[in-house]
């Protein structure tokens, strides 16, 4: 039997707890599953591509099934490359539904294959998102309880000099 291998895409700018959560959760689901930065040449991210990479190697190296991976351009080609059957999206709140669900209606009509998997991290990281890290932490706030360490010694950095 093949393995079954799916991808979980995002910017991540920077890695949150509450990405983590989900891919806990899609790690159980999945025989292997890639977190994968999406480059986006339309955003303008505040920590570089290898600093995100190594936010994300270093808040996986516990998980065994787990690896980390970037790509640029067309998700569903990423993940037909690579032999991937789902895409991970994680869903926080009704307002992440809708837009959402027009991804994954369009991810299918490029490959009825891929199926896009939602999953709902632990109810205490709903209300989080990278945005909001990047915020409270610019203005001095604490988001120590969001992040990893490695992140919130990085975002100290960046917002102190």
């Amino acid at each position: 039997m093949p393995e079954k291998i799916a991808i979980y895409p995002g910017t991540f700018d920077p890695i949150t707890l509450g990405h983590l959560d989900i891919l806990q959760r899609a790690s159980k689901l999945f025989d292997r599953v890639i977190i994968t930065l999406a480059i986006n040449s339309n955003k303008t991210p505040l920590f570089s591509k290898e600093e995100r990479m190594m936010f994300i190697r270093d808040a996986v190296k516990d998980m065994p099934n787990v690896s980390a991976d970037s790509f640029e351009g067309m998700l569903i080609a990423f993940a037909e490359n690579i032999g991937a059957i789902a895409v991970i999206r994680g869903l926080r709140a009704i307002s992440d539904f809708e837009f959402e669900f027009q991804l994954a209606l369009m991810n299918r009509k490029q490959n009825q294959e891929i199926t896009t998997v939602f999953l709902m991290p632990n109810e205490k990281y709903t209300y989080l998102n990278s945005s909001i890290i990047r915020e409270v932490s610019k203005f001095g706030g604490d988001v120590s309880s969001f992040i990893t360490p490695l992140v919130a010694e990085k975002l100290k950095e960046k917002f102190l000099t």
